[in-house]
């Protein structure tokens, strides 16, 4: 008899869409921000300057007004294929991950029917009914949510190939008027997963995921605008950021250490962390924390590769997107080394907290 073998979920093939639109600070000087139902009094400069101070977002992007979520995530998607050089129709299952479905330029109104699953492998052209495709809505961690729900298929031996997807367009469904609004971009990451079998395990070695909904679910929520004038009837995507932002500083770092625990691993072994990208600050004091509960007092550099800057906050976007340009090695001081381990670990809307742990 011998070694027996480990079946793995392996990243095979990584892709991403980064929208063109460069949309700076001075893109919102003429904005009107109401709060309480009140115009801002403060100077639009002002309000825009101590926003990227918190937030460390400089600027964003958002899509072109004749694209929609599924075309980006469609192009992410491709991308991911041909660098995984496989045949799209060995794909077991397509999962794409979102919040808000196709919304398209001028409107306000959501559309899932049919999932965004089902139109990615229409604009594939893959034919294989074999291939089951679906969507998973579960706030900003739904990539982090559909990668866990990819190994469960591989370890099952149910599924070979799952391309794991994260896509949104939140330039479609945020407030004029609300000046957190100015967090949000649009982008697209896709993964494909593959069953390999190994001598040691490899690929997501363990995982954990935590729902806080009884007291936290109403901190993202929708709502009308902040502009009590506005009687369109729309609903846009509002968060209670203050409340937010104790939520992630004190839980997640507890569901990151049970992911690195439950992978008998010390936070030392951990070389590279992908966080959802949600606020620069946040993430800095999440990961500052992390390190506490180790009693350790310091962060080592180079460890939490970053893109908020620049590319904003896309929701589940951010973790592939981050995933697939470190990768590619087009984030600075940043490489990915055979036989290293990582941790992917994301917070948001529900309040969902997951994270798993992943050796290259």
């Amino acid at each position: 008899m011998g070694n027996k073998k480990h079946i793995s979920s392996v990243i095979a093939g990584t892709g991403s869409y980064i929208p063109e639109n460069i949309v700076s600070g001075d893109s919102f000087l003429n904005s009107t921000f109401y709060e309480n139902g009140l115009i801002l009094e403060k100077d639009n400069a002002d309000i825009i300057s101590k926003f990227s101070e918190i937030t460390e977002i400089i600027e964003r992007r958002y899509i072109d007004d004749n694209l929609l979520n599924s075309n980006i995530a469609t192009i992410a998607a491709q991308r991911a294929l041909d660098d995984a050089k496989i045949d799209k129709e060995t794909l077991d299952h397509i999962i794409v991950c979102h919040n808000f479905g196709d919304i398209h330029h001028g409107s306000n109104r959501m559309d899932i029917l049919p999932s965004l699953a089902a139109k990615v492998k229409q604009q594939l052209e893959i034919v294989n009914p074999d291939c089951v495709s679906y969507d998973i809505i579960f706030g900003c961690p739904g990539w982090v949510q559909g990668a866990i729900q990819a190994n469960y298929l591989i370890q099952s031996g149910d599924a070979k190939r799952v391309l794991v997807i994260g896509s949104e367009t939140l330039s479609r469904i945020i407030d004029p008027h609300d000046r957190d609004s100015m967090i949000f971009s649009d982008g697209a990451g896709a993964v494909v997963f593959e069953a390999t079998e190994d001598d040691q395990p490899i690929g997501i070695i363990a995982h954990k995921t935590q729902t806080f909904a009884g007291n936290f679910a109403s901190l993202l929520y929708m709502s009308k605008s902040c502009n009590p004038a506005a009687n369109d009837g729309n609903t846009y995507m509002k968060m209670n950021g203050r409340k937010l932002y104790e939520f992630a500083v004190v839980n997640v770092p507890h569901v990151v250490k049970m992911a690195i625990d439950k992978a008998e691993l010390d936070i030392e072994d951990i070389k590279t962390v992908f966080i959802h990208q949600a606020n620069g600050k946040m993430d800095n004091a999440i990961m500052k924390r992390l390190f506490k509960l180790y009693h350790k007092d310091s962060v080592p550099e180079n460890l939490v590769p970053m893109t908020i800057s620049w590319l904003g906050n896309s929701s589940v976007a951010t973790i592939p997107t981050l995933l697939d340009l470190v990768i590619k090695e087009k984030v600075a001081g940043y490489k990915i080394k055979k036989g290293e381990y990582a941790v992917f670990a994301s917070v948001g809307a529900g309040m969902h907290i997951n994270a798993f742990v992943y050796r290259f």
